[in-house]
Order: C-alpha cells, then sequence, then structure tokens
C-alpha cells in the first residue's frame, strides 16, 4: 500500500491505496472552507496553521496500515510554499520513521489521475484542468509525457468565480456560490465581451471579464446579482469552449477530459458535451468528491510512479510553489 498526503492550499487530506488493484483503502480529508470563508479567500499562514493541526490527527488513524506500507508519497509542487511544507514535512518524518520510500507527486498531475481513482489509468488524452490556480489544456500522452497547449495569461477560470463571488459578499468558496446564483438567472441579460475573442493565440485571461463584472455589480442592486451571476458563467465558459474550438479544428479530440476544482461546475460539463459531439470523442469526468483537491488523487499517481521506481530522495525533494507543467 502507499500512503499519499495532501496540502497544496486549504486541503488536509491523508489516503491509503492498494498497488496490485488501485483501491482505495483510506480517505480522510478536513476541509478549512469555514475558517477562510470570513476572508473572502485562503490566507496562506492560516492555512499551514491548519494543516499542522490536522494532518497528524488523520496520520493517527492510518496506523493500522503501517505495516503494509510500500511507499509514502505527498504533493510536492505547485501550491501555497508554506502549506507544502507541512505536507512534504511530514511525509518525509513518516519516510523516516517507518523506513520508506518518498515520492514527490505533481498536484497537477494529481488532477489528471482523479479520473482513474481505483481504476486503471488511461491515454493517450487531451485534458482542460479548471482550478483555483491554473486554466491549462494538455494533450498527455503518458505519466511522463504531458504538452502544456494553453494556459491562462492572468486569473484562472476558478479564481475568477472566486473574486465574482467575493465582490459579491457570497464567501468562499467562490465557485458552488455563483453556480448555485446562476440557475436562477437570465444568461443573456448582460451582454460580457468573451475574452481573447479576436485573437488566434491558444490561451486564456479573466482579468478583463472580472473586471467588467465589477463595474456591472457596482451599478446593480442585490436583485440583479443572479443575472450578473448567469451571465459571467455564461461568458466564462464561452472563453473556454471558444479556444477548445479553435484547438479542435486541427487536433480533434478522440478522448477529452475536464478535471480540476472548478470541473464540477456543472454549466461548463454540459457546454463542453456539447462541442465534443461533432467529434464523437469520449468525455472523461471525475467524480464529483474528487474533482477538488484530495489525497486519493496523490496516492493514485504514486502508484504508477512507484511501479516505474520514480523515487525522490529525502535529500533531494523539496517544494516548487509554481508547476513546470
Amino acid at each position: 500500500m502507499i500512503l499519499s498526503i495532501e496540502s497544496s492550499c486549504d486541503d488536509s487530506a491523508i489516503a491509503i491505496t492498494e498497488i496490485a488493484t488501485n483501491k482505495l483503502l483510506f480517505h480522510k480529508k478536513i476541509s478549512q472552507e469555514l475558517e477562510h470563508s470570513v476572508y473572502g479567500g485562503v490566507v496562506p499562514e492560516l492555512a499551514a496553521r491548519l494543516h499542522a493541526e490536522a494532518l497528524p490527527k488523520i496520520l493517527e488513524e492510518c496506523e493500522p496500515y503501517f505495516d503494509k506500507l510500500k511507499a509514502v508519497a505527498v504533493t510536492s509542487t505547485p501550491g501555497l510554499a508554506v502549506t507544502l511544507v507541512e505536507g512534504v514535512t511530514l511525509a518525509k518524518a513518516v519516510s523516516v520513521g517507518l523506513n520508506l520510500p518518498i515520492i514527490g507527486v505533481n498536484h497537477l498531475i494529481g488532477h489528471i489521475y482523479s479520473l482513474f481513482i481505483e481504476k486503471e489509468s488511461k491515454f493517450p488524452l487531451t485534458v482542460l484542468l479548471v482550478s483555483g490556480g491554473h486554466t491549462q489544456v494538455m494533450e498527455v500522452k503518458s505519466l511522463t509525457e504531458i504538452e502544456t497547449i494553453a494556459k491562462s495569461m492572468d486569473d484562472s477560470f476558478g479564481e475568477s468565480f472566486d473574486k465574482v463571488a467575493k465582490m459579491m459578499g457570497l464567501g468562499y468558496p467562490g465557485g458552488p456560490a455563483i453556480q448555485n446564483l446562476a440557475k436562477d438567472g437570465d444568461r443573456k441579460k448582460y451582454d460580457f465581451t468573451v475574452p481573447l475573442l479576436r485573437t488566434p493565440k491558444l490561451a486564456f485571461s479573466y482579468s478583463g471579464l472580472k473586471n467588467a463584472v465589477r463595474l456591472a455589480i457596482e451599478k446593480a442592486d442585490k436583485e440583479e446579482y443572479k443575472d450578473i451571476a448567469a451571465s459571467f458563467e455564461h461568458i466564462a465558459t464561452k472563453h473556454l469552449t471558444h479556444k477548445l474550438n479553435k484547438y479542435f479544428q486541427n487536433n480533434p479530440p478522440k478522448t477529452f477530459a475536464i478535471v480540476g476544482g472548478a470541473s464540477a461546475n456543472l454549466y461548463l460539463r454540459k457546454q463542453i458535451q456539447t462541442i465534443l459531439k461533432p467529434y464523437g470523442a469520449e468525455l472523461l469526468l471525475s467524480d464529483l468528491k474528487y474533482c477538488s483537491d484530495n489525497a486519493a488523487m496523490i496516492g493514485r499517481v504514486a502508484v504508477d510512479m512507484y511501479k516505474k521506481e520514480m523515487f525522490s530522495s529525502l535529500e533531494e525533494l523539496d517544494i516548487a510553489p509554481k508547476s513546470n507543467l
């Protein structure tokens, strides 16, 4: 079995995954949403302190599995520096204490592998990663062959939802709040401009849309917020589908996946399904409970890395807040 630790942002999680079967034997996550909601977003130092309290408590529950562990895995990149340190430090302690090899896992690859929790991995596939920190399209040929096709030049898809929700006083996290508010809104009420509509560049940008929404909020009363939320969600998603359509013209997808915390957005899922129909492409989605950060996806990556003997040394394993994907 492999013990995996996730602490890249504001979720403290540990999982136990069986190597031979990919079976998830244990998974516990402690969310910090309540503590951060009063600030309208994640406060790194507070998150780190909460990880320091939560992770050892979860680890105690894993003690019955200790004698069957073959490795310990941990998210080492990307993420908040002060929170990554908490997970990596604990992983090193487990590695030394139980005499286990250690595996440093890229959090973004973890999101890709959220598709394969308790399943065999399946490649190649085209992936749209949408989260609070990232928006990018990748061609994934295997665990070690990943090419980034397009990414955001500023705010991410998920981050824009969080910031719009904060402007409306809806709290954190913003994604579910905006989605819920948008259900009763008019998606065509506000004619926000689709970002980068006229440029052929394959890239994403949400700073301009976010500013346009801010101006609309300043002029509106709270009864109009549902229309602003619906219009924002529509244009934010249309930006993604427009760029994907442009890419698909020369690179028709066979298997396409949406991963990351914001992949739980139901409107996004529906719109992606629509643009995939002409290509007859298969759409892969993570279970909703595994879309956000979790240790199960880190453990699933680690199983494949273990089989390829992709271990780290205690001395060399360090955090890297920015990803190289």
